[in-house]
């Protein structure tokens, strides 16, 4: 038995090469997996546990009789250049399967690029709305959706973040006035349509001001912050890459906008983010959707989520961030399809071992089909587990996610009670 382990670096790409005789597999031939993800540009936060959680797929590759090589590209926070990279990694690198992760923004244009050539893809890290409607050819006539053949994503839903926030909402004496930010992309476009926040908070009586959709990298939000004032909110909510929460926020302290509660997507996901904004940080809420508190193991090293968290803290020097587990669920399934299919050279053989998965991972369950999804969608739409969090500031001035709120999932751990910002 010989292994060989290669590491190619060439601008944005790095290619990783581990090799293993492959029973169902030629040993000369290796297997080409593509991983596209927001490495650089203002959805940077979302890969800084890209190249560890690569590293450790690879290292484990031997082990688990693959033969494989992962060749990594840089969707530069750009849909044009997700849509490109795919082109590139299908067409010049010939990969046999595409692992695509973080935002519709790279989510999508790998996918739809993916399902044109049929080269099957597992996708994660955006809500499933954004992602299944918003590949449609006419997201707004729900007639007209149609299942996917060849990408299969796992993450929560809007319903399911909905819920989380007004779960913690529902904990707090308000006036039930909500001010949202939602940016012009493809997750403030599914957060304010009807499929998102607005139907819901009519329906349980709460009052929504909504100044509109705005472009991400904005430098002003008077305009915003005017209106929830003017409203009177005592809640905030939204979905802003981190750059422009930031920005909205320091505006909004400044300007005299004191909710009582904020609960923000996406933004709030990172404690780099949250970091930058100093006392500012202390006890705003997000969605979290895994932590070291997570009671899930990953089937690949066997480690839980603790431990998983523990080595990337020790190999980055830094705080772990939501996507380590996530990153490396992708990884989990892509090993256990290839291993049950019948042909790699295939790829209906490869994306069919893929719609089979029954797997227990380090996020949770990952099972396409189940009736948690509407059917519509439930061909290529796998759920998992979402919690509410709460960012608290320590004396020393690192921060802690906190959970607060576990009502769609008992089985996630409560770490704390939800405090308000004033």
């Amino acid at each position: 038995m010989i292994t060989r382990r290669t590491f190619l670096k060439s601008g944005a790409a790095v290619a990783a090469t581990t090799g293993l005789c492959l029973p169902a597999y030629a040993a000369s031939k290796t297997l080409k997996i593509g991983y596209v993800s927001p490495q650089t540009g203002p959805l940077s936060a979302f890969s800084a546990a890209d190249s560890y959680m690569v590293d450790k797929f690879l290292a484990a590759a031997p082990g688990l009789g693959l033969d494989v090589q992962v060749i990594v590209k840089d969707s530069q926070s750009n849909p044009n250049r997700a849509a490109e990279v795919a082109k590139e990694l299908i067409s010049r690198d010939k990969v046999k399967l595409i692992l695509v992760a973080s935002t519709p923004e790279t989510t999508n244009p790998v996918c739809s690029i993916a399902e044109q050539e049929e080269i099957p893809v597992i996708s994660s890290v955006a809500p499933w709305q954004p992602w299944f409607i918003g590949q449609q050819g006419n997201p707004a006539d729900p007639k007209s959706w149609q299942p996917f053949d060849y990408v299969f994503h796992f993450f929560w839903g809007l319903e399911d973040n909905v819920a989380v926030f007004m779960n913690m909402w529902s904990g707090v004496e308000t006036n039930k006035k909500v001010a949202a930010l939602w940016p012009n992309d493809g997750d403030g476009n599914a957060w304010a349509s009807d499929v998102g926040m607005p139907p819901v908070l009519r329906k349980t009586g709460y009052q929504l001001t909504d100044p509109g959709r705005y472009q991400n990298l904005t430098d002003d939000f008077s305009a915003q912050i005017n209106a929830f004032k003017q409203a009177g909110c005592d809640i905030m909510t939204g979905i802003p890459i981190p750059p422009d929460f930031t920005t909205f926020w320091t505006q909004a302290k400044q300007q005299g906008f004191n909710p009582k509660l904020v609960s923000v997507a996406k933004a709030l996901l990172f404690p780099e983010s949250v970091a930058a904004l100093g006392p500012l940080g202390h006890n705003l809420t997000a969605e979290v959707w895994w932590s070291p508190n997570h009671p899930f193991k990953s089937s690949i090293t066997g480690e839980s989520a603790g431990v998983m968290a523990r080595g990337f803290e020790a190999a980055a020097k830094r705080q772990w961030t939501m996507p380590i587990g996530f990153v490396h669920a992708l990884f989990e399934v892509a090993a256990d399809a290839i291993k049950r299919a019948d042909d790699l050279s295939d790829g209906k053989s490869l994306a069919d071992a893929i719609s089979k998965t029954d797997l227990d991972t380090v996020v949770g369950k990952i099972q396409w089909g189940r009736d948690n999804v509407p059917e519509f969608a439930r061909k290529n739409v796998s759920k998992t587990p979402l919690v509410g969090g709460q960012w608290r500031r320590n004396p020393d001035g690192r921060l802690d996610l906190v959970v607060v709120e576990n009502g769609l999932a008992p089985e996630i751990p409560i770490g704390g009670k939800l405090e308000t910002l004033s």
